[in-house]
Formats: structure tokens, C-alpha cells, sequence
């Protein structure tokens, strides 16, 4: 099909209102527009770059830890969490109460997202997975009670108070069972010839728009992003954290979501999610190459603790994947007394590394500060 004939659906009326029903997507799509060509291949060669930097950074794993918190955290912030970065990697004795349930989603998405991958090799990117994930997600938060790990089997809405004055009215639940299977077939569907990075904008459109889940569709669908890249050996670690562009272009994501389902304008949501990648990606450089060069500096500060080197390369290793922690932390994963860890922690203190920012005389909090600002800066 040409994008020029993409019809994306219709709405029906149901009880006192219309829903929207898409049309199924699982056949090959073509387009004329050779802008999309042009971003198409950009957004491929920019993706193969930042996949690259997780083969020669030195124990990438490490620094990918925070690379989905990063996405977690934003993916959520989209969804209304007040939840900030360093506040994500505190432990939950240290949030204020009234945050912890903003911290808990997060959490979760990380989970999620961490065990999500781990299945992959298990499980092809399937409905079963998806509702695994969910399932995930809403674990002892605030969607608890929306039917975790299931479709929905009543009516949802975006926007609005109720049925009449939502934004928008997702399909009937009786249609959802057989969209999601048409989605399913789509991801996996070798008999047609579609980019991958075109299908999975398409399909990130179509959940969406589908809304198969009473809570979590928005974290659900972008988490199916980055599932399907990895799935398909676009990238071979979750790297790119996409949801910081679409947080940063909120209004924009979500008017060219809207613009589909208004005008079956398929090809400027494709140019969107493109140029997101395109974007995205070449932050995810920067972030990398900001890294090594940060790790080089660290290195050589290690080496000048003599003695103490080899508790101090643990504690930056720990650092790497979690730039807050407490004395106590230091204490128990490099299993020394707590007089031997607040020393070490210290001396990271008058080297410029860890730098305490609660103020407080006890319970105190450091951060390492120089890597915590390369994901909010370069992001």
C-alpha cells in the first residue's frame, strides 16, 4: 500500500459515543515522498553509529544501566511522574513519602524493560511478552487495579473526565483481541518488505492507537521501541533512550499521532519518529564519547589513590551504574567497616567526584555528579 492511500480508519458509534477503529496495518507499505528516504537512511546510519560505541566501550554493561534508567525515568515523565534523576537512583528510604509512588513506576519501568530483554531470547516480540511487560509495570503502583498483564475488556478514553469529553475514544475492547493479533503479524511478517525502522514507527502508531490496556499504554509502546530494535539487531543494547525526545517535542508527538487518526497523515508521523531517532541517536554518541573520556580522567584519579586503588576502582565501577549512594551503600557492596567507607568517600570528595547534596549532617547523599550531568546534558 502507498502511504498516499493509507486510510487510517473509522469511527463507529457505540453506546452515546464513537470509538475509533484502525485499520489493520499487516501488509507492505511504499511511499513517493523521498524526504523519507533521505531521514530513512540518516536515521539507519546514525543508529549503526551509537550501536558501534556499545562494542568498543570497555564493560558497556555498566554504563547501559544507566541508560534505562534514563529512558525509564522519561518514558514516565511523559506520563505525568515528578520523578528526577538523581531521586531515581536513590534507594526508597530516601524519597519523601508523597514521591515514592512516582519512584515506584520508575522502578518498575526499569524492571520491565531489563527482564523484557533478557526474555527476548526466549520469546519472540509477541502479545504474551507485551502483557508480561505490562504485568511488570504495574506492580504494586498506582494501575494495580487495571488489569495487569491483560487487554482490556471494558472501554478506556485519552483526555477528558468521561466518554463525552475525551479527547480521543480508543476502539471498542471487542476489537482489541484482533488488532493486537494483526499488530503481532505485522512485527514479524517476512513476506513484506518494509524497513524496519519504518515498521516499528508504524506499529508504535498503531499501539497507541489500539490502546490495548486499561493503564500504561503510552510506557507500554515506546518500551515496544526499543524491544523491537534490539529484537532485530538494530542495536545489541538498549542505548537510545527515545522518550527524551518525545518528552522535549510532547505537544508534537502527540499532534502527529493525533493527525493520523484525523487525516490518515501516515507520513508526517513517520518523519517525526525518524528525525526522533536521527536525534536521539546522535545524543547517545555524545553521551558515549563524553563517557570515555570521563573514564580516562577517573582512571588516573584511581591509580593515584595508591593503597586504596583497588577499593577505589570498585566504588567507580559501582559509580558507573549508579552515581548516588550513601556510606552505608559503600559499606556493603565493597563489604568494609563504615569508618573504612566514609574515609574512602571522603577522599573522592577532595578529588572532586562525589559531591554530598542534601545538606544534611547525617544521612548523607553523594552524587557523582560530572557522569549524572552527562545524562541530563547530552540526552
Amino acid at each position: 500500500m502507498n502511504l498516499n492511500d493509507y486510510t487510517s480508519g473509522s469511527w463507529k458509534q457505540q453506546y452515546q459515543y464513537k470509538s475509533f477503529s484502525p485499520a489493520f496495518i499487516n501488509h507492505t507499505f511504499i511511499w513517493d515522498d523521498p524526504i523519507i528516504n533521505t531521514l530513512l537512511e540518516e536515521a539507519t546510519r546514525t543508529l549503526s553509529k551509537l550501536d558501534a560505541y556499545t562494542m568498543i566501550v570497555p564493560n558497556v554493561d555498566i554504563f547501559i544501566k544507566m541508560h534505562i534508567t534514563k529512558e525509564a525515568n522519561t518514558s514516565s515523565k511523559i506520563e505525568g511522574t515528578q520523578t528526577n534523576m538523581d531521586e531515581v537512583l536513590m534507594s526508597i528510604e530516601d524519597i519523601a513519602p508523597e514521591k515514592r509512588d512516582d519512584w515506584q513506576e520508575v522502578q518498575n519501568y526499569i524492571t520491565a524493560m531489563s527482564e523484557a530483554i533478557v526474555e527476548l531470547e526466549n520469546l519472540p516480540l509477541s502479545n504474551r511478552l507485551i502483557k508480561q511487560t505490562h504485568k511488570t509495570l504495574l506492580s504494586n503502583v498506582r494501575g494495580e487495579t487495571k488489569m495487569p498483564g491483560a487487554f482490556r475488556t471494558s472501554q478506556n478514553w485519552i483526555g477528558g473526565s468521561n466518554l463525552n469529553n475525551a479527547s480521543y475514544i480508543p476502539p471498542h475492547h471487542l476489537e482489541v483481541a484482533d488488532l493486537m493479533g494483526d499488530l503481532e503479524l505485522f512485527l514479524h511478517n517476512q513476506e513484506i518488505h518494509v524497513p524496519h525502522l519504518i515498521k516499528i514507527a508504524i506499529a508504535h502508531y498503531q499501539f497507541e492507537t489500539i490502546h490495548p490496556f486499561l493503564d500504561a499504554n503510552g510506557r507500554v509502546g515506546r518500551l515496544l521501541i526499543t524491544l523491537y530494535l534490539i529484537d532485530k539487531g538494530l542495536l545489541a543494547k538498549p542505548s537510545l533512550y527515545l522518550s527524551d525526545f518525545f518528552e522535549r517535542n510532547k505537544g508534537s508527538y502527540y499532534d502527529s499521532l493525533t493527525m493520523v487518526r484525523a487525516s490518515s497523515d501516515l507520513t508526517a508521523w513517520i518523519k517525526f519518529f525518524l528525525t526522533a531517532i536521527i536525534e536521539t541517536a546522535k545524543n547517545g554518541e555524545q553521551t558515549f564519547e563524553s563517557i570515555l573520556v570521563l573514564k580516562e580522567e577517573m582512571d588516573e584519579v584511581v591509580i593515584s589513590f595508591g593503597k586504596k586503588a583497588q577499593n577505589a576502582g570498585k566504588l567507580m565501577s559501582t559509580l558507573y551504574q549508579n552515581p548516588v549512594i550513601t556510606i552505608n551503600d559503600v559499606a556493603r557492596i565493597l563489604d568494609i567497616v563504615h569508618s573504612t567507607a566514609s574515609i574512602l568517600v571522603s577522599d573522592f570528595e577532595k578529588r572532586g567526584i562525589l559531591v554530598e547534596f542534601t545538606g544534611n549532617q547525617r544521612n548523607k547523599v553523594f552524587v557523582f555528579d560530572k557522569y549524572l550531568k552527562l545524562y541530563n546534558n547530552n540526552g
